[in-house]
Formats: C-alpha cells, sequence, structure tokens
C-alpha cells in the first residue's frame, strides 16, 4: 500500500488518477495537485462519482522548489508522478531529491526558451538520485515508454541482436475541428517543427521537418502518410540496444492538419520569442495555445483508434528475423472508461503502470533509469491488464515500405 503524488490535471493527469484511483489496492492514498485547483477538483470529483474512490487534491507552482518541497513533505508519498509540463521537470526532481521520494515522468526535459528536448539535464541528475538511493523512471508514456519496452522486450525474448527499429505513432482520431492538437498545443507545435533527426551506423542525421515520409499499413486503421521526426526515445534506444544500426521515429499526420500548421509557421505564429503588441509582450506561440481547442475538451468528440508500435529487425541464432510488435485504442471507449481520448488514455496508463511496479518492488534501480533499462515482462503483463493490450506481428525481413 502506497502514498502517491500526482503533479498536473491536464488529460494525462486526468487518466493516471482515474487509472490510480482503479488500483486503490496498490494506490492507498492519492493526492492530486496542479496550478488551477478546479481542474484537480474536477477530475476528483469524476472519480468519486464513476469509482467511489476519494482523493485528495492541492494548488502548487511546479516551477517553484520550496512549494513542491513543501507539498511532498505534507504528503509524504512513496512516489511522485511527473505529469505536469515537460519545462518543470528539473524543479520536480530536485523537489524530489530534497525529501528523498522516488520519481516518474512521461517527458524529457525541455527548456521553455529552446525548443529542444533532451534527456542531458535529468541524466545529469543520476548521481544524486544513486547517492539517495531513489528511483527517477524517466518517460513512462507511451512513446516514450511502452515503445521502449517494446524493444527491450524484442531484445529479451526474439533478437540476439536488434539492427533497425522503426517506431510508428498513428492517431486516427477525428475530433471534427478543422485544426486542434491532441495534447498541449504548445507542446505539440514544438514538437512537431523541430528538425527531424534519426541514428544511423554511430550518428545523427538531421532533416527538414516534414522532409521524409512513408506510407504504412496500420492494423484496423489502414495505410497512413507517415512522417520522420525526432522523439527521445531515439536517444536512450541508441545507448541501451545491442547491435543497434539505425533507428527512426515516424508519425501520422493529415493534409489538413499539416496545411494549418503550414500556415501558421508563414505568418510567424509559431515563433517562441516574445513580440510586442500594443505595448504588451507576447509570445506567438501562447496566442495560438489561447485560441485552440483544450485537449482536454476533445475526449467526448474524438472518434476512431491509434495505433503506436515498433518494427525490430536484427537476428537470431544467426537469421534475419523481424517483427511488429503495436497497441490499438479506441477513443471512445478509452472516453467511456476514464473521460479522456486516447492520446491521454495511451500515455497516462503507462505512467500508473510504472508507478505501480515501483510501489511494489518489481521494478526498482538507483538513478535516472529509462524503461529499456527494466525488465520488459511485468510491464507487458500490465499493459494487457489495464486497457492497453499489444499483438506481435511475424514479418518476412524482406518486406520493405517506400520512404520518400
Amino acid at each position: 500500500m502506497s502514498r502517491v503524488l500526482i503533479i498536473g490535471a491536464g488529460g494525462v493527469g486526468r487518466v493516471v488518477a482515474h487509472k490510480c484511483a482503479q488500483n486503490s489496492g496498490v494506490f492507498e492514498h492519492i493526492v492530486l495537485a496542479s496550478r488551477t485547483l478546479s481542474k484537480c477538483e474536477q477530475i476528483r470529483d469524476e472519480i468519486k462519482r464513476m469509482q467511489g474512490v476519494n482523493i485528495e487534491v492541492s494548488k502548487i507552482d511546479a516551477d517553484n522548489v520550496e512549494d513542491l518541497v513543501t507539498l511532498i513533505k505534507s504528503v509524504k508519498p512513496s512516489l511522485v508522478i511527473n505529469v505536469a509540463l515537460p519545462y518543470q521537470d528539473l524543479a520536480i526532481m530536485d523537489a524530489c531529491l530534497l525529501t528523498g521520494v522516488h520519481y516518474l515522468d512521461t517527458a524529457n526535459y525541455e527548456h521553455p526558451d529552446s525548443a529542444k528536448f533532451e534527456y542531458k539535464e535529468q541524466w545529469a541528475k543520476n548521481g544524486d538520485f544513486k547517492d539517495k538511493n531513489l528511483m527517477a523512471l524517466l518517460g513512462s508514456g507511451f512513446d516514450p515508454g511502452v515503445t521502449n519496452v517494446f524493444c527491450a522486450y524484442a531484445m529479451k525474448h526474439y533478437f540476439d541482436e536488434i539492427h533497425y527499429i522503426d517506431i510508428l505513432d498513428c492517431n486516427a482520431g477525428d475530433h471534427g475541428y478543422a485544426f486542434a492538437t491532441n495534447f498541449n498545443p504548445e507542446i505539440n507545435i514544438r514538437e512537431v517543427n523541430s528538425k527531424g533527426r534519426y541514428w544511423e551506423e554511430g550518428e545523427w542525421k538531421e532533416t527538414e521537418p516534414m522532409e521524409i515520409k512513408m506510407v504504412w499499413d496500420y492494423p484496423q486503421i489502414g495505410p497512413k502518410d507517415s512522417y520522420l521526426l525526432y522523439h527521445e526515445e531515439e536517444e536512450s534506444l541508441v545507448k541501451n540496444i545491442k547491435g543497434l544500426k539505425r533507428i527512426r521515429f515516424f508519425m501520422t499526420f493529415s493534409e489538413s492538419y499539416l496545411t494549418h500548421l503550414k500556415v501558421l509557421d508563414n505568418i510567424g505564429l509559431t515563433r517562441i520569442d516574445p513580440i510586442e503588441v500594443d505595448g504588451c509582450k507576447v509570445i506567438p506561440l501562447h496566442v495560438v495555445k489561447a485560441l485552440l481547442p483544450d485537449p482536454a475538451s476533445l475526449g467526448p468528440r474524438t472518434k476512431g483508434k491509434t495505433n503506436i508500435g515498433v518494427v525490430c529487425e536484427g537476428i537470431k541464432d544467426g537469421k534475419r528475423k523481424k517483427i511488429y510488435i503495436y497497441n490499438i485504442c479506441d477513443h471512445q471507449e478509452a472516453y467511456k472508461e476514464v473521460c479522456a481520448q486516447c492520446v491521454s488514455y495511451t500515455t497516462g496508463v503507462p505512467a500508473m503502470i510504472g508507478a505501480k511496479l515501483i510501489c511494489e518492488g518489481k521494478w526498482m534501480k538507483y538513478g535516472t533509469v529509462n524503461m529499456e533499462e527494466m525488465d520488459p515482462d511485468p510491464f507487458m503483463e500490465e499493459l494487457n491488464r489495464h486497457g492497453l493490450p499489444w499483438h506481435i506481428i511475424e514479418m518476412d525481413p524482406d518486406t520493405t515500405f517506400e520512404v520518400k
């Protein structure tokens, strides 16, 4: 039985709180905290109505280490689950170090003034967490998170060496708006607008945004245009997967989404540097964020499915081998269960699972730890139990898909 503090009350925070409440035998005491107390209260009331479980709520400025320390000392959790903004990772990690509490997040640190995300500053805290006998589990979402575990599972059970990994993320949901983002608009647009990167033969190669495209036939969805982006799990998998020669990440986008984004780019509305308007300093991307629908409001409107997985190719017993491991999630089914669409669901459920394994003592390794460094089997079992069942297809190693 554990006490847990969840920081962040957006779509992912909602899912984590619901799923922790569903597992109250493990999470005996749940506190949900956010800058906006009313969001916490709404989620608390949903959980009470739907599951009959009480959780506590609190207001917190997750940028303020002193306030975080005060809250953590008050709650006395076994673990802090950080599903706030990636800008706040370092402050929350520092607060956990100061209070002697384990830490978990779903996305790596990103500086608010630079559209770049990497593990460097979080990995730098490895020694501090080790010295205090604490675990900081990094990237326990879906991608990163489940995709890392899929790779580790493939390495453990199917390969002697994995040479090629393609991570494939398809959201075929339809929310009915001309343009909206399925998670925080600021984070989403910054991520998509960044240059693409992939790792091949020992070096990182950079591409222009959306420069490289392929068509992948996603089970239960069909063929979709998929564009090469950079994603943070590539950075850790390069370090931890034996024999790797290349890793890439692809995500689907509709023509309508890309057209809207191009227009916003062309008129400067995706800029993250402040400009002056009528004597006031504003950041253009913040204006766009304020005008777009709140991603949390998309749940009841969104129909369709997501399909996220990995294709691994390598060697087993001297022979070439290729497999595809993936999950399919239905937006409407997710909303019925936890009042959130699949993008939040597929991130929030793995966060709860990572927290559950830590609290049960099934996963414990001191320091800053990426998902593929842990035994994948218990996590894969929990995915099937808690709403994200996975499938494996063994493929012909000679199967290829055209990349443009």
